[in-house]
């Protein structure tokens, strides 16, 4: 646990970050050891209501206000939002987001009520240079992570980040799944998250299939899928049918419990997406998979190792920062990892 400090005289900060689901899991690690290193004073996290379920086992002293922000549109709607978070005198802003909205209220809280704010510098430019086509400079940029600790520091409030799991020491309750759970003994639990919100992130699904295959063939392997909709739902099915050792997690649950099962996998398979993020929260090691982005660019999952990222080295690569580009060959030949490659690092991981 990170060391506490007296402060003479105890703060409000107001944090803001709306989006999207791996970069809110992101500043849980910092958010956390930020209000365990200053007990005294009061931390408000604001985003959209759904990430509330994140917050598992917060410290006291940290707060969550989650908001529609369907409800605060347009500068008069902007406005409405300063005022109501204005009711908590917060004496410090610190926006984790920099976009037009969180910058317009920053601004409100600095020309209106006086109060200390900072926002993040994503690094831009440096990112730009990483993921252009020709003369990439291929440099490990700063984490995110760091960059929202720096957000702080200017503040105010320099910290040490010091985060194991949301569960701590031990694992989340999942006796509300025991009906559609196999026994687990000494078999090993592995997570496969095999979707991401780009196609330039996601392994294709034929190939995810020959590495379900080859972990099917250890007898000691129990699968769990993970992913939201009825397209992603329809391919895990399927999966289901032809291996008696997957199971789907699709739709049984919200953020709260997907985080609970996690906790209790030996390891979860992803793309660079929220999963990877969702596992790092509870300690879990994620062999991510990287197609058309690159842990260089800062968004590896708190204290995952880069040994277990999966990638090949192609001069185009990276090419995106968040993997929404189409590939300039149309093949997206960064995801032409072979699976045999990626099933033996999955059963290295898991003792197999």
């Amino acid at each position: 646990m990170a060391q506490a400090r007296n402060n003479d005289t105890p703060r409000t900060i107001l944090i803001t970050r709306f989006s999207a689901v791996g970069d809110i899991a992101m500043t849980i690690p910092l958010l956390y050891s930020l209000a365990r290193t200053y007990p005294k004073d009061k931390f408000i996290f604001v985003s959209r209501e759904r990430f509330g379920q994140f917050f598992i086992d917060k410290p006291e002293n940290l707060h969550f206000i989650g908001i529609n922000l369907n409800n605060y549109k347009g500068l008069t709607g902007l406005f409405k939002l300063y005022k109501e978070l204005n009711k908590h005198k917060p004496d410090a802003f610190a926006d984790l987001h920099d976009v037009l909205r969180t910058k317009i209220l920053r601004g409100y809280f600095a020309v209106l009520s006086g109060a200390k704010v900072a926002n993040i510098a994503k690094g831009r430019a440096e990112k730009k240079r990483l993921t252009r086509g020709k003369n990439k400079v291929r440099e490990e940029l700063k984490s995110t992570f760091e960059r929202y600790r720096e957000v702080f520091d200017r503040i105010g409030l320099p910290f040490t980040p010091e985060f194991t799991s949301l569960f701590g020491s031990s694992k989340g309750n999942i006796e509300e799944f025991s009906d559609i759970l196999p026994p687990k003994g000494n078999n090993k639990w592995v997570g496969i998250a095999p979707f991401a919100a780009h196609k330039g992130k996601i392994y294709p699904t034929e190939k995810m299939r020959e590495v379900i295959s080859q972990l099917a063939q250890n007898p000691d392997i129990e699968i769990f899928c993970f992913g939201n909709g009825p397209k992603e739902e329809a391919v895990v099915n399927e999966w289901c049918k032809e291996f008696p050792c997957v199971h789907s997690f699709l739709g049984r649950t919200n953020f709260n419990g997907e985080l609970r099962l996690i906790s209790h996998l030996d390891a979860m398979v992803c793309m660079d997406s929220a999963n990877m993020h969702m596992a790092s929260l509870t300690g879990t090691p994620a062999i991510s998979i990287w197609g058309a982005t690159s842990p260089l660019a800062g968004f590896l999952g708190w204290k995952q190792q880069k040994e277990d990222c999966v990638e090949l080295q192609l001069p185009c690569r990276p090419c995106s920062i968040f993997g929404n580009k189409p590939c300039i060959y149309g093949d997206y030949r960064c995801m032409n990892i072979p699976p045999e490659e990626i099933a033996a690092k999955i059963l290295k991981k898991v003792g197999k």
